[in-house]
């Protein structure tokens, strides 16, 4: 420093304009360039700047971003359609597995207006990514029957092997069928279902999932072998595995809460659900609700879940701020509450009746039963459409 001070060895203006710029660098940098005094103390905050690997990670390629990060259906609320589906007449869609139909109901009236003939042990009526067609899932018949839901008619059946249950990543780029028998993931063009890569897993009967808020990754449950999967949405890879710590687990739908930071799968042989963390995919802790725990269905304003207890005819009510369970709806004369969905204004659960042959509605203010209407053999993955949303995960209705 004493060097400076020299008068009779000035810097050239050019040495002056370097000093300059160097000092200006060092404040910007806080590098503390020069002497000791010019560094800052030992005790002074520094800035804490993220490591690489801690940076957040963007979302799946192609994926719509989220109406609101802190909850996943912003954009499933009452009356909100889709400009594409927002003149489709709203009905009631029911495979029944033992019939080998798909009945079809007037949800103003509670009344049956049609049974469209369909394949062999139909599980599933899934809308699709565009929401453009409803896909009936023809499990023993191996293919999958087109419904168009403007007219309510049926096309003709396209050949898909195993389809239990089907779903779509979040870009819309693949569909992905659940399946079951033959232990494997498909991956598939959404629109031709063209084969695009078959992933083998080592669980026994695949058939629910849902994804990550950023579309990167799956959670999907084997009920056979009691197992949940971690599947990498883009590499089409499973990333994780682990056996539920139940004897006898029968994992069935899967959910994830409306902040993205829970999952929940409903075990039918545990009677209850399990609570887990998907990111860490750490071991799940169980809650009970009710003998034969199967579906979970997410309110219009995201505050509840209901969790329908197929074995004791039963619907549970979750409350996703506190975690805890607030109550429970009996449906009259007792039942089989399967797979469903709501209403488009959400005033209405709709479920199917697996063993009783029949479709329950549920008003999710009171809990009361509105209506049992008998439909086909066997009725399971039901459809409630259209309903809000800008796209479809698939199931019987996973909607953002």
């Amino acid at each position: 420093m004493a060097d400076r001070n020299r008068t009779h060895d000035r810097p050239s203006l050019r040495a002056r304009h370097r000093a300059a710029l160097f000092a200006v660098a060092c404040a910007l940098v806080a590098a503390g360039c020069g002497s000791e005094e010019s560094k800052p103390a030992a005790h002074s905050p520094r800035p804490v700047e993220r490591a690489p690997a801690e940076a957040a990670k963007p979302g799946l390629p192609g994926m719509p971003p989220l109406l609101d990060e802190h909850d996943l259906y912003a954009a499933d609320r009452p009356g909100k359609l889709a400009p594409q589906v927002k003149d489709f007449p709203s009905r009631i869609y029911v495979p029944n597995t033992g019939s080998d139909t798909v009945t079809v109901i007037d949800p103003k009236t509670y009344k049956v207006i049609e049974t469209i003939p369909v394949g062999v042990q139909p599980q599933h009526v899934v809308p699709s990514w565009d929401l453009k067609t409803l896909w009936v899932n023809n499990n023993r018949g191996h293919d999958l029957t087109p419904i168009d839901p403007a007219t309510g008619k049926a096309g003709k059946p396209v050949k898909v092997h195993d389809p239990y249950n089907l779903y779509f990543t979040p870009n819309g780029k693949y569909a992905i069928v659940m399946a079951s028998m033959d232990r494997r993931l498909v991956f598939r063009d959404p629109h031709t279902m063209e084969v695009r890569k078959t992933l083998p897993v080592g669980c026994a009967g695949v058939n629910h999932a849902d994804f990550s808020p950023d579309g990167r990754y799956f959670i999907v449950s084997c009920e056979f072998s009691g197992e949940l999967l971690k599947v990498d949405t883009e590499k089409m890879k499973v990333i994780g595995q682990e056996k539920l710590p139940f004897e006898g687990a029968m994992p069935q739908d899967v959910k994830i809460s409306p902040d993205g930071r829970t999952w929940y799968v409903a075990d039918m042989m545990a009677d209850g659900i399990w609570v887990l963390n998907g990111d860490t995919f750490s071991q799940p802790k169980l809650m009970p609700t009710g003998k034969g725990a199967h579906g979970l269905y997410v309110s219009r304003d995201s505050r509840y879940m209901y969790v329908s207890n197929r074995g004791e005819g039963s619907i549970s009510r979750l409350d996703f701020k506190t975690g805890s369970l607030v109550g429970k709806w009996r449906i009259r004369g007792g039942g089989s509450p399967d797979m469903g969905g709501l209403s488009t204004d959400g005033k209405v659960l709709w479920l199917s009746g697996r063993y009783n042959s029949e479709v329950y509605a549920l008003d999710t203010r009171t809990g009361k039963t509105l209506a049992k209407i008998p439909v086909g053999q066997g009725p399971h993955g039901l459809a409630v459409y259209p309903q809000p949303g800008r796209y479809s995960l698939g199931h019987t209705g996973v909607f953002r």
